[in-house]
């Protein structure tokens, strides 16, 4: 018997219908995952299933958890169902966290509202953490959201979902952010306490390969409809709908790079350390120092294609910032074709040759202004320019943009757009080498297939030399030339890409590889059927 049984749900928002007579179930003791791209409706029917839609929108149809159909419930009644009987996990713990409450007294916030006595709430709430992986004597309760990782912020998400012990849970893209062995101990921890508490979990991601090995059924949805379902080996081997085969393509994607052509020596870091003052326990306590980078010795050659990988806070974004001349290292020497790149003084002429692309685009941008003005902001690196509306157009077009869409707004653009945009600013004052960090992780696969072909064509339109961070091993390895593996502020492991795959020399770098999740071979068959736009 099902926990929970989704049939025909239809939402509207408006006049507009963005599910299409959805149904799927959730049995106990069972894990569920939900699949597509940004746009298909998994958010929604997550959002439908705990009552959180916005202000507006219309569902019709029938939710049903142990029997009682939810969208016939009050807000008062649904206020009952949350946290009791059903929890959700967030994408961004940081956001879904309270950066001024403890994280002790959020997860027994949950068992306060219920009426539990304090003493028992905050007892409880530390069984609830150190059964998350944050036992008291290393995470104590006492902390903040700003002094934990990702991944323990995560944890402490998910302990907050099931304070309250509840039957169903709801995880939407958890593990989008966190790199390939954070993600993996995430994942590990939801599927052991569905297994021993006996919970249903519906699972809510973009990424193929997570779902691979650990849900047992598979729901693929596109444009509000689920459009293939089943368990999850048959989706795996039959892929009978196009769409499924095409996420599998896409999962799979890797850019035609082209023939390796260097040519002389463009960015040299040496000796690169730096230190960061950590706060004292009382005023008359030794100054102590946390080390972020060891020594960093680095070089990348004109045309050459670099990828940066490493767990979170192993350094990758302070070297980052010391690159850019961001940050003023303690320690070290980072040039630039020859001169020297320094934070206490800025050369427009050296800092033209080189931009940089964020995570987030939407987030980089400032939504007041026209695409125009966006993309034109590095131009004030080479003084007074006459031609800039060519210069925008040509950036544009060179990212598979119409130059007309310099007088739109950023909101009008899909997130694969804006990172296109993104990428046109960064390419306007015609640079020798461009970061990318972690450019495409917060893309869904299709999207994703499309950006890493863009930035394969102009490495071999225009010999751009790139250091392209990522988290994502499959991603880094289908982009890039070399690989550079970080750890503890070090550079554990530098070799060819495919050398590195074929053969890894670091217990680090096999760390990583063995964490990364992997489609089956019978994805790489779908490959060959379906091409990704």
């Amino acid at each position: 018997m099902s926990l929970l049984s989704v049939r025909d749900l239809t939402l509207k928002i408006g006049a507009t219908e963005i599910l299409h007579g959805v149904s799927l179930d959730v049995a106990a003791g069972e894990i569920v995952a939900v699949t597509g791209e940004s746009g298909s409706g998994k958010s929604m029917t997550a959002l439908a299933t705990m009552g959180l839609l916005p202000a507006g929108a219309r569902a019709s149809g029938h939710i049903r958890l142990g029997g009682t159909d939810l969208l016939t419930l009050s807000e008062r009644d649904l206020c009952q169902f949350r946290g009791q009987a059903m929890g959700m996990v967030f994408q961004e713990p940081m956001t879904a966290l309270n950066p001024v409450q403890r994280i002790g007294d959020q997860v027994a916030e949950t068992l306060r509202l219920r009426g539990t006595p304090r003493a028992e709430a905050e007892a409880r709430s530390a069984d609830t953490l150190a059964r998350m992986g944050l036992h008291p004597e290393r995470i104590p309760p006492s902390r903040y959201p700003h002094e934990l990782s990702g991944g323990q912020r995560q944890r402490v998400g998910i302990a907050m979902a099931l304070a309250l012990r509840p039957r169903l849970l709801i995880a939407d893209e958890p593990t989008t952010a966190l790199d390939v062995t954070t993600q993996a101990k995430i994942l590990d921890l939801l599927t052991r306490i569905v297994r021993e508490d006996d919970l249903g979990l519906l699972l809510i991601t973009h990424d193929l390969a997570v779902v691979h090995g650990r849900a047992d059924r598979l729901a693929v949805m596109n444009k509000g409809r689920v459009v293939e379902t089943g368990p999850t080996a048959r989706v795996f081997a039959e892929m009978a709908h196009p769409y499924t085969r095409a996420l599998f393509a896409a999962s799979r994607h890797r850019a035609t790079l082209g023939e390796r052509r260097t040519y002389g020596p463009l960015l040299e870091v040496r000796g690169l350390r730096q230190d960061y003052p950590l706060p004292r326990p009382h005023p008359f306590a030794k100054a102590r120092s946390q080390t972020a980078l060891r020594g960093i010795d680095l070089d990348i050659r004109k045309g050459e294609r670099v990828g940066l990988v490493g767990e979170s806070g192993c350094g990758k974004s302070t070297l980052t910032r010391a690159i850019l001349g961001l940050e003023a290292p303690a320690k070290g020497i980072v040039t630039l074709d020859g001169a020297r790149v320094r934070a206490d003084r800025r050369d427009p002429a050296l800092r033209r040759k080189m931009q940089v692309v964020f995570q987030d685009p939407y987030a980089s941008f400032n939504p007041r202004h026209p695409v125009a003005r966006l993309v034109a902001e590095p131009l004030h690196l080479l003084g007074p320019v006459e031609d800039r509306a060519e210069r925008v157009a040509e950036a544009l077009t060179s990212v598979g943009l119409d130059p007309a869409d310099a007088h739109k707004s950023i909101h009008a653009f899909s997130g694969g757009q804006r990172q296109r945009i993104a990428i046109a600013r960064a390419l306007v004052t015609r640079p020798e080498l461009v970061i990318f960090d972690e450019a495409v992780s917060a893309l869904d696969v299709r999207v994703r297939a499309g950006i890493l072909d863009l930035i394969a064509g102009l490495s071999r339109s225009a010999g751009l030399a790139y250091l392209f961070i990522s988290h994502d091993l499959s991603v880094v390895r289908g982009i890039c030339d070399r690989i550079v593996v970080m750890q503890e502020g070090e550079i554990v492991e530098d070799r060819p890409a495919e050398d590195l795959f074929a053969a890894p020399e670091h217990p680090h770098t096999r760390a990583l590889l063995e964490a990364a999740p992997v489609l089956p071979d019978s994805a790489g068959r779908a490959k060959e059927e379906t091409t990704c736009d």
